[in-house]
Parts: C-alpha cells; structure tokens; sequence
C-alpha cells in the first residue's frame, strides 16, 4: 500500500465508523495502527474525552511515552477529575521514571476512585 492509500484508510468513513475500526484495531493489540486512526478523530472532535483517551492509551501501549503523556495532560487539564487519565497519566510518568512527579497524579486518581486508604 502507498502512503496515500495507507492514510486514506486510517481516515476512511464517518467518525463513528473510525471509533470502531480504532477501538477493533486496539483490541486486536495493533496500538500503532489505532493510533493512526485516532489522530484524525481527535484532530475532528478534541473535545470528545473517549478518543482522545483511547488514543493515549494506544500510545502508551506502543511505548509512544511522549505522545501518550501530551494527550493525557490535555484531557487532566480540560477535566481534572477524570480519575483514569489521572492514573494512565501517573503510569506514563513512572515508566519515563519520573515517580515523582507521577506520584501526585497516582494519589489523586486513587482519591478520585475512592480508594482513600491508598492515599
């Protein structure tokens, strides 16, 4: 496949239709290829938390570290209390060690899951 096709067909089809095929892409463990959908369905609605955090999250998983981090940063600063980008968030950190600055957003996310004992 050429680039134009290859980036035709991550693109192809409405925004519901990409949700699929990403999240099909991501459960099939093809991170990189879920990314590649993702980013155009981000770019066309930045405000939906759902993409934007399965995008992060495909990041993470193909050791996109830098990216994941930028996505989940977005998301924490748009809705603070958003318990699992918190918590992705505070792994991406530890695994780029940086535990501890991870830690704040670990004991928060914790706090944000009730799980007050942990805190």
């Amino acid at each position: 496949m050429n680039t134009t096709q290859d980036t035709s067909y991550y693109a192809h089809g409405t925004p519901a239709e990409r949700w699929e095929r990403a999240r099909l892409f991501f459960d099939a463990k093809d991170y990189a290829a879920a990314a590649r959908v993702l980013v155009g369905l981000v770019e066309e609605v930045p405000e939906q938390t759902g993409p934007r955090l399965l995008l992060a999250r495909s990041y993470y998983h193909s050791a996109q570290l830098q990216r994941a981090e930028s996505e989940l940063r977005t998301i924490v600063e748009r809705d603070p209390v958003e318990h699992y980008a918190r918590l992705m968030l505070g792994r991406t950190l530890q695994r780029q060690n940086r535990h501890e600055e991870a830690e704040s957003h670990l004991r928060i996310a914790s706090a944000l899951a009730g799980d007050f004992e942990q805190v």
